[in-house]
């Protein structure tokens, strides 16, 4: 009989509110990976700002950070500072959409209540007995419909784009369909529509740069975006001002370090202004890629898994490598430092520890990943 191997969630990055981060020693940022306490029981992770929603094995939502909070009864959540999402069982087959006010710390009445049809499900709920699993929300499980931070919170999608993933961005939607064609809409002023262009698409807009590739995975970012094919290319494009595109960013680190410090407390991690501060920048300085660019991770490594911070980027290889980029100063790129690096480097932590990534999630300024004992047969 095969050993059972066992898994972990790990975090590092910004815990300015003392959200669940590793072991929480650090005032404001973990440089490193550490095990989340209990992570052996947590099967789920969704990152706001200023808190993290973990979910249980049985179910349980707990909030840590700027708010607190539990409540049973959890398939599926969605953490953002305007609004925290749960999918709940509410008995038999019935499933039941809550939208909370994340300060409420699930206490009282959610701020709207909508029905499921019954049997709904989510990604992954085939599979009760697994230790990790990444939800779909934002995404309904109708694949119908997905729930936005602000009013009207629900937005209905064409029933022909037959949705299989969802992410939102700051100011964007990337949508995957079930062709693993790729669609954006919503603001293009950083390049992250992918379209070629800075302009706003009100719908939802084909990639046509992407045509005839097949996409397996989608990740949106504060203002960047990622897509990865289903033979473990990389795609990336929109806004490189920390480097998270991967391409060469500002060598000078005076200017910089005045943007992160005038940024240090904003929720979205940055100001309206840097959105032009790149003018007069060198000619080598990529700013802004406007449309997508193969991206190739270090020894020819494949991608099968991708997340996005506000400004960083995280990938998960086939052979359980992560790699990381873009913004650090929080320590969110699990380098044992806060140095933003403008190329994909392996955090070493997982690959010396002989751990084998499985699945990573980043909040705006922190990270997230479980990891599991590699095979030794």
């Amino acid at each position: 009989m095969a050993e059972k191997r066992h898994g972990a969630w790990f975090g590092f990055g910004f815990c300015g509110f003392g959200q669940a981060l590793g072991s929480g020693n650090s005032h404001h940022s973990v440089y490193s990976p550490e095990p989340l306490h209990a992570s052996d029981d947590i099967c789920q992770v969704s990152a706001g700002w200023s808190y993290t929603a973990l979910v249980t094995r049985g179910g349980r939502v707990e909030l840590s950070g700027s708010v607190s909070g539990a409540a049973d009864g959890c398939r599926d959540v969605w953490a953002s500072e305007e609004l925290l999402v749960l999918l709940r069982n509410k008995g038999g087959s019935s499933t039941e959409l809550q939208a909370w006010v994340p300060g409420s710390a699930l206490q009282g009445e959610p701020l709207w209540v909508q029905n499921l049809v019954s049997g709904a499900k989510g990604q992954g709920e085939d599979e009760p007995s697994r230790e990790s699993r990444m939800g779909t929300l934002p995404l309904l499980p109708c694949a119908r419909a997905y729930v936005t931070p602000e009013p009207p919170f629900c937005q209905p999608l064409a029933p022909e784009l037959r949705v299989h993933q969802l992410e939102l961005g700051a100011e964007h939607v990337l949508l995957l369909c079930a062709a693993g064609q790729v669609f954006s809409w919503g603001s293009g002023r950083h390049g992250q529509l992918g379209h070629g262009t800075l302009e706003a698409e009100l719908e939802p807009r084909l990639l046509e740069a992407l045509q005839g590739l097949r996409m397996a995975k989608v990740a949106a970012g504060g203002w960047h975006s990622v897509c990865l094919s289903e033979t473990g290319d990389i795609y990336i494009w929109g806004w490189n001002e920390s480097g998270q595109l991967a391409l060469p960013t500002r060598s000078g680190t005076e200017k910089k370090a005045e943007r992160e410090e005038a940024t240090e407390l904003n929720e979205d991690g940055l100001k309206e202004e840097l959105a032009v501060a790149d003018a007069g920048a060198p000619a080598h300085f990529i700013a802004i890629q406007p449309f997508p660019a193969l991206l190739d991770l270090p020894l020819g490594s494949d991608a099968v898994m991708a997340s996005c911070g506000s400004r960083h980027t995280a990938v998960v290889t086939r052979t359980g490598e992560l790699y990381t980029w873009g913004w650090g100063k929080y320590g969110q790129l699990g380098h044992k430092d806060s140095t933003s690096l403008d190329r994909p480097c392996c955090v070493e932590y997982f690959v010396e520890r002989q751990l084998e990534v499985r699945a990573v999630t980043c909040g705006p300024w922190n990270t997230y990943v479980y990891a599991m004992e590699r095979d030794k047969s």
